[in-house]
């Protein structure tokens, strides 16, 4: 996880980059979407991974409360200048830094496949959650197309490119299958998984174009070429 930190802790500055286009805007709201539509709205969220506090930022808009955590000192920097009002700290996730029953609700965009103990995390999460409160995680999925992923990433690193999320971090990409078993595991009832994103930001403006045109077909018909998987689940009530 030292390396991860590092990393993000470089890019920080340069971050939200990512998704002040049109096509970063489109992809994080997207998957935003799915995550909140597995929350309830107004309660107490804590974002794990939460980088510069997107969702957290969200989620308040949406009339909740949310604290974000992340690794990087970097990110929570930025996500305590963009989200004034909401509580940041830098931790990590298989050790939450909360009492038991804190949390409404639990979100994580984008970090799970790097966290290199997720059943610990799992264990955390629904811990520091509420009897009846939810989680929803979105992380990268297992497809024909992200299995080439890592080798790209490990080239990109070597020549030394400076980029959001481009190294060599050995990050897991999930099945359904795989991360259902993660949840069911850690004692979440109405575990639920299915897939979402085709049209990523990394593509080119034509080939994204495209993708976002196809993207419904693919999450509805074709959901194993789809770049990121969405869990959910409830804290049992007792």
């Amino acid at each position: 996880m030292k390396k991860v930190q590092q990393h993000y802790d470089e890019v920080a500055d340069i971050y939200d980059e990512r998704y002040d286009g049109s096509r970063g805007k489109y992809y994080h709201g997207h998957i935003s979407e799915h995550v909140m539509s597995e929350l309830p709205k107004g309660g107490f969220l804590l974002d794990v991974g939460c980088g510069t506090g997107l969702f957290v930022q969200r989620y308040v808009a949406e009339g909740g409360r949310a604290f974000g955590l992340d690794i990087s000192p970097g990110m929570v920097r930025h996500g305590r200048q963009r989200c004034p009002e909401s509580g940041f700290c830098v931790g990590t996730a298989d050790v939450l830094p909360f009492k038991d029953g804190t949390f409404d609700a639990l979100a994580s965009l984008l970090a799970f496949s790097y966290v290199p103990n997720p059943e610990g995390m799992l264990r955390e999460c629904y811990r520091v959650l509420k009897p009846g409160g939810r989680i929803a995680i979105c992380t990268l999925s297992r497809t024909v197309f992200t299995s080439i992923v890592p080798i790209a990433y490990q080239v990109g690193e070597k020549v030394g490119l400076k980029k959001v999320g481009v190294g060599h971090f050995d990050e897991h990409y999930y099945t359904n299958a795989e991360i259902a078993g993660l949840f069911r595991e850690a004692g979440f009832t109405d575990v639920s998984v299915g897939r979402c994103s085709f049209a990523h930001l990394n593509l080119a403006d034509p080939v994204f174009n495209l993708a976002r045109k196809v993207e419904p077909i693919v999450e509805e018909k074709l959901p194993y070429l789809a770049y990121n998987v969405c869990a959910a689940g409830k804290k049992p009530e007792s």
